[in-house]
């Protein structure tokens, strides 16, 4: 542990935003990501400077000086990149196998497709560990460390017990479950002390801090309850006190705004619109998951044209799948009944130069994803369980014509922003979804307008810039303490 006066802002998280990778002529490449976290946290960095601390690719075994090449991305930053070395064994057990199977469907309601397996759970433990003892390394007295979503709940605890005594905060960027759903997982004390080591524990929404603040009561013993203004929270332990407040995430508004305005987009825009002439254009965009509910917005869409027959040539569905965790079985069975699905509606209701589903199964780019949205007239936001969803942020604030018309699932994050503004609708009712398509295929231009120009509101409002300023000021680390 370093000894400087100056405080740096840490950031710790699964992944840097530049990951190693070895190309097919086995070169090593550095592949720069992007995202909510990265567009939040690089200005602050860039402008305060600090550290990002996250895994940059599995060469633990090959020798590779990983720090070495990302050395050469620095040259233009204030802040450093440090990987954590983990052997890949280790990463497969704590992120396919307790990250992924055990906390992702725990905490998106669907324990039935938990493995709880104690050799996840110790790779948990010890990857955590190991995230730890790099934070240690480069830690100094006034550092604050800010760690992001659950794969690294045990982090803090681990940091705690080498005596780490620096202030520690804590994102969920999913959502935190009910009690009994929770109480399923057999470590589910450990999970909860390790989330109290933090000082500031933050989610996304009122039920998932209220979900949290009930699990406390259930399964710490000792603790009091104190409230602050602003809907924060402190749970008081023999420990520490932690702060428990919610902080919705977002996106940067203007740089998608302006992007969806930009030229390139423009012409993309005309190109899709024109390949549909005289047909409305439902999108669904989603990363591969079974949370997403693209099974269940598939059979609305064969509902809708099942039972409306005069829709037919008149609308297209556009779903575009970001692929994700395949080696996994059950993505890959979803990948497979979501193809299946696809098949059977493109075979049972396609006409001579109308295909209802464009089928889309690979990442976009940032230009195309804009032009989709820009082209669409619906968007189907539709997942069964989210802890925020940004795609419903993003076609929002891309569709600077405001003649589209957002259909969000009441399980989103993002409902509590935009409840009177979007159609809000349940993804496992078949007809009040399609009910909804057909409200929004109606709805004149004025309160298509309306609507979208108080969502855009919304988004400008709260973005992803001050999501990290009220984080930080709750933290007190910025600005007046609150």
């Amino acid at each position: 542990m370093q000894n400087k006066k100056h405080a740096r802002l840490i950031i710790v998280s699964n992944r840097l935003p530049a990951v190693v990778k070895k190309g097919i002529e086995d070169e090593y490449k550095v592949n720069h990501a992007s995202g909510g976290l990265v567009t939040a946290m690089t200005p602050v960095l860039k402008r305060d400077g600090g550290i990002w601390i996250g895994w940059a690719g599995n060469y633990k075994e090959e020798g590779l000086d990983v720090e070495k090449l990302l050395r050469e991305q620095e040259k233009d930053l204030n802040y450093k990149y440090k990987p954590v070395d983990i052997s890949l064994n280790e990463y497969e057990l704590y992120y396919k196998g307790f990250s992924n199977e055990v906390l992702w469907p725990l905490f998106h309601n669907v324990s039935v497709y938990c493995k709880f397996s104690e050799k996840y759970y110790k790779a948990y433990q010890k990857v955590n560990r190991e995230f730890a003892n790099k934070i240690m390394q480069e830690l100094a007295d006034e550092d604050f460390i800010w760690i992001h979503d659950y794969h690294l709940i045990n982090t803090g605890k681990e940091l705690r017990q080498k005596g780490v005594k620096n202030k520690i905060a804590f994102f969920l960027h999913i959502p935190f479950p009910p009690l009994e759903t929770f109480n399923r997982m057999p470590w589910r004390l450990k999970i909860i002390k390790a989330l109290l080591s933090y000082d500031l524990i933050g989610f996304q929404t009122e039920i998932d801090k209220k979900n949290f603040l009930e699990v406390v009561e259930s399964l710490v013993k000792q603790y009091k309850i104190k409230h602050e203004e602003l809907n924060i929270t402190n749970i008081i332990t023999k420990q520490r006190e932690s702060r428990v407040g919610v902080f919705p995430i977002s996106i940067d508004y203007d740089e998608f705004f302006n992007q969806a305005k930009s030229e390139e987009v423009s012409k993309m825009t005309k190109e899709i619109k024109e390949g549909y002439p005289e047909q409305k254009i439902i999108l669904g965009v989603d990363r591969l998951d079974y949370s997403k509910g693209i099974p269940n917005r598939l059979k609305v869409y064969r509902r809708l044209l099942d039972r409306n027959p005069k829709l037919r040539k008149k609308v297209k569905l556009i779903q575009v799948i970001v692929p994700s965790r395949e080696d996994i079985v059950k993505y890959a069975s979803l990948k497979k009944e979501i193809e299946e699905l696809v098949g059977e509606i493109n075979g049972k209701f396609s006409q001579l130069g109308w295909i209802p589903i464009q089928y889309i199964y690979h990442s976009l780019s940032r230009v195309e994803l804009l032009s989709y949205y820009r082209a669409s007239d619906i968007a189907l936001v539709t997942p069964l369980k989210d802890g925020m969803n940004l795609i419903a942020k993003e076609y929002c604030v891309a569709n600077f014509d405001k003649n589209g018309v957002l259909i969000l699932s009441e399980f989103a994050g993002a409902k509590h922003q935009f409840k009177s503004d979007a159609l809000l609708v349940n993804p496992f009712d078949e007809d009040a979804v399609v009910n909804s398509i057909k409200r929004a295929l109606l709805m004149q231009t004025k309160e298509k307008y309306e609507r979208m120009e108080n969502l855009q509101n919304i988004v400008k409002k709260f973005d992803i810039y001050w999501w990290v300023d009220m984080f930080l000021k709750t933290a007190k680390i910025i600005g007046k303490e609150t």
